[in-house]
């Protein structure tokens, strides 16, 4: 399997048999995307994206998304995929808010949910009524200094602090420490899960990427993660790359290409 990331990643799966240092051709079973800074950035497509994700598609290699985004459902996902003419399907999408519906329903979580009001209804049906669980996600408009320091004297956040001191699981949907939006990068939600474990003297749980059960459920964080659970990982230099990237992902990408059209001709030419 490739990993494609980070805009971040591609990856590419193939089977852990032949992890070689160039994969045999017929190994090659599929190619999973990152979206946010890979194929789009907002609402704007990165350039030539689509029409390298049709001749991926053409070729004979199964084609999956992932996706740390956290900041909208996975229907909403889709129809801002579709504005921007990218041929997606929603059984195709599996995104870190998948992955957290899955660990809550797993265990039996009835969560306090701290994410963006337009993530909530990929939790619909689940049991928030007298929570005994805390799941975080990137939730810039209730999730910040302000309602933070709140916490500490009153509001639904105070309760949130003492349920994890109390004993219920801090679950991190992601720990991004940052992410890309049309005026630069903006504080993920690492820095304040990281906030939450120190002021509770508590490790919180993590369900997304770069986690291995992530990807085994269906740059750093993507292409590590990826590489780690035995993919090859792509870097492409869109989205929230800065320079020097590449050298702090252990072990280091596959390959480190310009943009996602790049790195998808490099897996027509050599990996297929």
């Amino acid at each position: 399997m490739v990993s494609l990331g980070w805009g971040f990643m591609l990856s590419a799966c193939r089977k852990a048999s032949n992890m070689v240092a160039r994969p045999d051709k017929r190994a090659l079973k599929a190619v999973l995307i990152d979206l946010s800074g890979t194929l789009h950035i907002d609402d704007t497509a990165v350039p030539g994206a689509q029409e390298a994700l049709k001749k991926l598609r053409n070729a004979s290699v199964t084609v999956k998304f992932v996706t740390n985004t956290t900041k909208e459902s996975k229907r909403n996902l889709l129809e801002r995929l579709h504005r921007l003419n990218f041929d997606v399907q929603e059984n195709e999408i599996f995104t870190s808010l998948s992955a957290a519906r899955s660990l809550i329903e797993q265990k039996n979580h009835r969560p306090l949910l701290l994410v963006e009001d337009s993530a909530l209804e990929d939790f619909n049906g689940i049991d928030t009524s007298e929570p005994n669980a805390v799941v975080i996600g990137l939730a810039p408009e209730h999730f910040n200094y302000q309602t933070l320091n709140k916490a500490f004297s009153f509001s639904s956040l105070s309760i949130l602090l003492r349920m994890i001191l109390d004993g219920a699981p801090l679950i991190a949907i992601h720990k991004a420490r940052y992410y890309k939006r049309k005026d630069g990068l903006a504080l993920g939600p690492g820095p304040f899960v990281t906030g939450l474990e120190y002021a509770t003297d508590r490790k919180a749980s993590v369900v997304g990427k770069p986690e291995k059960t992530f990807f085994m459920q269906d740059a750093r964080d993507d292409i590590g993660g990826a590489q780690n659970a035995g993919m090859l990982g792509i870097l492409v230099r869109s989205g929230k790359y800065r320079e020097g990237d590449e050298n702090k992902i252990s072990p280091p990408p596959h390959l480190t290409c310009d943009s996602f059209p790049d790195a998808v001709e490099h897996i027509l030419q050599n990996l297929l």
